[in-house]
């Protein structure tokens, strides 16, 4: 398997679990800070890498009246402080072809979101970029179909590339994850994530819902499972959330979720050949 460089972070088989941790969506500037700095400080003191994420415009949300963001611009100014004052790597979405190249002179992996994996015309601007691309399977999508987006951008020349499972839709409303998606995408020959939070949202209705108490449960299984990292929407105030309140995970809950999963890497490591 191919490891793929995020900064000064290396991601792959070989490599130290990846996590990639922020909130949903950019409330603020200073809410935005205070979760990088908060951030920050767990996992230097837990000895663990991490990416922070972020997003400037939530374009898929389901309400029109919903909280998107402060917009490509505004949003921008917020992460690029981000990285400066942090000297962190930063992800965020990216929806539309026109942002590709003003995102990736600011962060270090744009994400493509997964109602949209199959966007040629995105994957193809966010593969020219040169900057690393992460792309979320469709909750449609089967995993074994997500070599087809990877050939898309590897037509760039570009093959820094992650793919992150968030479950597939199960009936209406519903999502299930599959173990097997593990495997069966590492098989393209780049590394997996798993998004522990969005897995577990319940689709529809004005507002997204979601289990969140399933989160730890489902972070574990895929850990197990010979995953490369593990993506978390992260907030301080769950309850009062702009965005997927449902299912982002409270920080002062995280760094004990995040040394399980360490230890449960360290233990079944051997299995996979690593």
């Amino acid at each position: 398997m191919a490891e793929v460089a995020i900064k000064n972070i290396w991601v792959g088989k070989q490599q130290p679990l990846l996590f990639i941790l922020g909130p949903c969506v950019i409330e603020s500037r200073d809410h935005t800070l205070f979760m990088a700095e908060q951030l920050q400080r767990i996992m230097t003191k837990l000895r663990q890498i991490f990416v922070f994420k972020a997003s400037y415009d939530k374009a898929n949300r389901t309400s029109v009246d919903s909280f998107r963001g402060p917009g490509l611009e505004e949003g921008l100014k917020i992460l690029a402080e981000v990285r400066h004052k942090f000297n962190i790597p930063v992800l965020t979405d990216i929806h539309e072809v026109s942002h590709a190249i003003p995102a990736a002179e600011v962060v270090d992996v744009l994400q493509i979101p997964a109602f949209l994996c199959r966007q040629t015309d995105l994957l193809i601007a966010a593969g020219k970029s040169g900057k690393v691309v992460n792309v979320k399977k469709g909750q449609f999508l089967a995993p074994g179909d997500m070599k087809h987006i990877v050939r898309k951008i590897e037509s760039t020349g570009n093959k820094n590339i992650l793919l992150t499972d968030r479950g597939t839709s199960f009936g209406y409303g519903g999502l299930l994850s599959d173990v097997r998606a593990v495997p069966i995408m590492q098989q393209t020959g780049y590394p997996v994530i798993f998004d522990a939070t969005h897995s577990v949202q319940i689709p529809g209705g004005q507002i997204t819902g979601g289990n969140r108490q399933f989160i730890p449960g489902m972070a574990r299984a895929m850990v197990a499972a010979g995953v490369d990292g593990i993506f978390m929407e992260v907030h301080d105030n769950v309850d009062q959330a702009k965005s997927d309140r449902a299912t982002q995970y409270p920080l002062n809950e995280l760094a004990t979720l995040i040394t399980e999963l360490v230890r449960i890497k360290d233990t079944v490591k051997e299995f996979y050949d690593i």
